[in-house]
């Protein structure tokens, strides 16, 4: 039987504000509120508002039939907290059907993977607490920034405990195989491996309203129709994408909303179900490893990583900014660990980019990738000072690496210490419990003797 595994993804960029040369040292706040306000209200009036309304609906009118996993950025989850509360009460809403499964990703929505293993973890167990906090969910499947991939970042991954990833279906990688099965990590065959179908995801984010493409206007029955003519024995149809395509991507006068409600419908006269990723890892069997030796993502034609890395701008802003990593990690200074976040996203890297893709990009305040990589760079100029006045640039890798080890060894020993505490704990709850019976024994003799001295009497 065929299980369609639909996802979707939230995230919204932290715009920032114009940042001159000669405000480095002075100013350090680099964001624009107005366009950040701005931006989370236009797409949440405009998606995630009726999107995730649809899909609450459907979830309530298909009697656990339909099924959906979400994953949202810790970026994304700050600006509508501000901003656009109604969205998380929606999500919330949705969380209560029992029909929505939520998935971890990195907080920043950043290259953490690609950079720096400490970083990433820590980020990650930072967006693992809140998904627990807001939905009371523990996130058993993981989905990296714009589906990056490789066998080390899978094994890291499955080190963290997480039971599968999704990743890109990209030709390269799959070559004669198919997508729809579920494949293994090959660093560790315990990381399930859910692969997108590209075409299937793209045909409803990229191309439903295109009236110049020929399968316009495209319809539910339809849609179902190409699932079900797949071969028998491929089972798992992956279609993820960004919640904002429905709305920002293909408007809701393409009738996008009335497409997807239709789905669950058609596809039972199809005998197709919906899974969440977990019931799917943990029903069926990987048929193969996948081995990727190099990262891959779901962006562009090559589905690589040049998007945000392909030229040396954006190589020189990466390595500069992850220049201060094992700093950053020490640091517990709040302004700095969320202006870590913010400027590790990865769309301040996509800004710079010169790959002529042969779709708009919108640069936002920028007029040119240069223009993006000067802004950017100033704003890195005052933020490195600032890490570098907690933790100065003289002092050099074996000290930092004792700093850090010291750091760690404390840590392990707080751990063995309130494991310690529980245990002590636990020792004096049960002599506490005993005590009421001895008292009653002792109670009970005293009462015994006493009537056998009023006997003898």
């Amino acid at each position: 039987m065929k299980t369609i595994c639909l996802y979707f993804e939230i995230h919204q960029i932290i715009h920032l504000k114009r940042y001159r040369f000669f405000e480095i040292g002075t100013d350090h706040y680099y964001y624009d509120d107005y366009a950040n306000e701005q931006g989370i209200n236009d797409v949440a009036e405009r998606s995630y508002i009726p999107a995730l309304t649809t899909l609450i609906e459907m979830a309530k009118n298909n009697e656990g039939a339909f099924k959906v996993a979400l994953s949202i950025s810790g970026v994304a989850l700050e600006q509508l907290e501000i901003h656009a509360p109604a969205v998380i009460e929606l999500l919330q809403e949705l969380n209560a059907t029992g029909c929505c499964e939520f998935i971890c990703e990195p907080y920043s929505h950043g290259l953490s993977s690609l950079a720096n293993e400490e970083c990433f973890r820590e980020e990650v167990e930072v967006m693992r607490k809140k998904i627990k906090d807001y939905f009371g969910q523990d996130p058993k499947i993981f989905r990296n920034s714009s589906l990056i991939y490789d066998n080390e970042i899978g094994g890291i991954v499955a080190s963290m405990g997480f039971k599968g990833q999704l990743i890109e279906g990209a030709k390269h990688v799959l070559g004669w195989k198919s997508p729809h099965y579920l494949y293994h990590c090959t660093e560790n065959p315990n990381l399930k491996l859910l692969m997108r179908d590209f075409k299937l995801s793209d045909d409803i984010s990229l191309r439903f309203s295109n009236s110049e493409w020929s399968e316009y206007p495209l319809f539910a029955d339809t849609y179902i129709d190409w699932i079900a003519s797949l071969p028998e024995n491929e089972q798992v149809i992956n279609i993820f994408m960004e919640l904002s395509a429905l709305g920002i991507a293909q408007p809701l006068s393409s009738n996008i909303l009335e497409f997807l409600k239709a789905l669950p419908v058609c596809a039972k006269q199809k005998g197709i179900t919906f899974s969440t990723p977990t019931e799917i890892v943990t029903k069926l069997k990987s048929v193969d490893m996948m081995d990727v030796p190099y990262p891959m993502s779901w962006s562009d034609e090559e589905r690589d990583i040049s998007p945000w890395l392909g030229n040396v701008m954006q190589r020189e802003a990466f390595n500069k900014l992850y220049s201060v990593a094992e700093r950053v990690h020490l640091c517990d200074d709040r302004r700095i660990k969320q202006d870590w976040y913010y400027l590790q996203a990865s769309n301040n890297f996509r800004f710079m980019t010169t790959k002529d893709t042969g779709v708009g990009l919108n640069r936002g305040i920028y007029d040119s990738p240069y223009d993006a990589f000067t802004n950017y760079m100033n704003i890195l100029g005052d933020f490195l000072a600032r890490v570098n006045a907690l933790y100065p640039v003289d002092m050099d890798n074996e000290e930092l690496g004792s700093l850090l080890t010291t750091i760690k060894n404390q840590g392990e020993e707080l751990v063995q210490l309130n494991e310690e505490v529980a245990k002590l704990q636990a020792e004096l709850k049960k002599a506490e419990a005993k005590k009421p019976a001895a008292k009653k024994t002792t109670t009970a003799k005293k009462a015994s003797t006493a009537k056998k001295e009023n006997k003898a009497e």
